[in-house]
């Protein structure tokens, strides 16, 4: 059985536009679904929390960021064959200044951090599937979730590219999330069922590919 982390913020985690503050079940959410398409030779790992940045700590949403969570999970959860991390739309809010280059940067830092760990025994390392976020929608700064203010949209729409440049660099597996997923109408912010399954769908297509041999 191959083990698969799922190292991700709140649209990892499933939280549901339609009752905020609640989680779409199992077998909805993408992890979920990824778990039915890979089939039993894979075991999915949720590691979704919302409020999750990159490397950028949220004084109003304290140990939040990724980077600093990466050694408790790598230790815990290896060995790993992949490692999807799916993280940057939190590090749109308002309080951090980040600019898409700059969040791709910190994406980076964490896809680093899992490739360069020392699993030791447990080794080598995982290959990697950095996903770049869907996009935040036009009302995101009236969203039931504070802290993005109206010019998140955009930069949020100009962060693949970077993302994509940093895959391709470092010679890890890349999917702009918002080419076949988005935000939905309700919060602006997170997915829903239809979202979820075209995102487990594109995910499976990746990892079929890079683990036929």
């Amino acid at each position: 059985m191959k083990n698969l982390l799922c190292f991700g913020d709140s649209n990892t985690f499933g939280t549901n536009p339609a009752k905020p503050g609640t989680r779409h079940p199992f077998d909805v959410r993408w992890t979920g679904r990824l778990t039915t398409l890979l089939g039993p030779q894979w075991r999915v790992i949720e590691e979704g929390m919302g409020g999750r940045t990159t490397v950028f700590d949220n004084p109003l949403e304290p140990q939040r960021a990724g980077i600093q969570a990466l050694p408790i999970v790598l230790q815990s959860q290896r060995p790993l064959d992949c490692a999807i991390v799916s993280l940057g739309t939190n590090d749109l809010k308002e309080i951090f200044h980040a600019s898409p280059r700059t969040i791709a940067a910190a994406a980076e830092q964490v896809c680093a951090a899992i490739r360069d760990y020392p699993y030791g025994g447990c080794g080598p390392a995982p290959r990697i599937l950095l996903v770049s976020p869907i996009a935040v929608k036009p009302g995101i700064s009236r969203s039931p979730y504070v802290g993005f203010e109206e010019d998140a949209v955009e930069r949020s729409q100009r962060l693949a590219p970077f993302y994509r440049e940093v895959a391709e660099r470092n010679g890890w597996m890349f999917l702009d999330a918002s080419t076949v997923a988005e935000a939905s109408d309700l919060d602006k912010l997170h997915m829903g069922p239809e979202s979820h399954a075209r995102l487990a769908e594109a995910i499976a297509d990746i990892i079929r590919s890079e683990f036929a041999d």
